[in-house]
């Protein structure tokens, strides 16, 4: 009868076996001891196997929707730093034309403060080009901004900081068209020679007749044989037969030859202004010569 009881309380041994075989068990792991157990062996791997398994795809996708935003932020950076780009290149170009016209208008307020040490009788106005049309190469004129109410006339000259570059030959009234001095053509009967002389030098004489548009230079005629022009000197107007004003910088002699019959001497000159990239010449404002007629009639 008795053991028919117990065979009835079998769930209940089991579990009293089991509760004290678990109590057994963390008796024997929380004590104090340096080697692991089998059973936790086992357990501790199984553990550690199954944690990698979700741990890893976890992982890959953690990861790809954290590069899925940084991605978009690095977009977005790029972007930025595009736009930072462009505005650094505008103001680049922005400055450095400011700082190029800096130069540039320093450069002429030298030119012009030389120019008053000479004590000549001018006056000189800057003015801004408007245009420049050089498509023939036999009629190169250019347009200023200043005109007849500015007081400008037909025949001024117009030089820049180098040398002259031409002479006023239209003038409306707030613009004016400028003949530059490389349609000087002996040939031509419309074409007014200018008389030179070198710097330094006013014993010598010699007239710029014509310009060479294959070499770009300037041919000076009627050179006496006995002159002592030579290579390197500076040539300049001289103001002889009131065409042109005088002391004004026309070019460099380049080489010397025999002129004709071997009486006169011919140079090749060397322009002193560049003829292009101009932004701002001067208008030489020379006394009227009418004013001065006026002037001598009433004294």
């Amino acid at each position: 009868m008795i053991l028919f009881k117990l065979l009835g309380n079998k769930r209940l041994i089991i579990l009293l076996f089991g509760l004290i075989l678990f109590i057994a068990l963390m008796g024997f792991t929380l004590g104090g001891r340096l080697k692991m157990s089998w059973p936790e062996k086992i357990v501790h791997d199984t553990v550690t196997f199954v944690q990698q398994l979700v741990y890893k795809p976890a992982s890959y996708v953690s990861n790809f929707f954290h590069d899925i935003a940084t991605l978009k932020e690095l977009h977005e950076e790029n972007e930025r730093l595009k736009i930072v780009e462009a505005h650094y290149i505008r103001d680049k170009a922005y400055y450095s034309e400011v700082q190029a016209t800096n130069e540039r208008l320093m450069e002429e307020l030298k030119f012009t403060e030389r120019q008053k040490q000479l004590n000549l009788p001018y006056e000189y106005r800057i003015a801004q080009v408007s245009s420049i049309n050089v498509a023939d190469p036999f009629n190169q004129t250019l347009n200023l901004n200043l005109g007849e109410i500015n007081g400008v006339r037909q025949g001024m000259p117009v030089i820049s900081v180098d040398g002259v570059v031409g002479t006023i030959s239209r003038v409306y009234e707030f613009s004016s068209t400028v003949q530059l001095l490389t349609n000087l053509d002996e040939k031509d009967p419309n074409s007014r020679p200018i008389s030179a002389t070198v710097l330094g030098k006013s014993d010598s004489f010699g007239m710029i007749e014509s310009y060479d548009h294959s070499s770009g230079t300037f041919t000076m005629t009627r050179i006496e044989e006995n002159d002592k022009v030579k290579v390197g000197d500076t040539i300049i107007s001289s103001g002889f037969g009131g065409v042109f004003p005088g002391g004004l910088i026309i070019g460099t002699v380049v080489s010397l030859q025999q002129g004709d019959l071997g009486l006169t001497r011919t140079a090749t000159i060397e322009p002193a202004a560049t003829y292009r990239d101009w932004r701002e010449l001067f208008i030489v404002f020379t006394p009227d010569p009418e004013d001065n007629a006026s002037k001598k009639e009433d004294k």
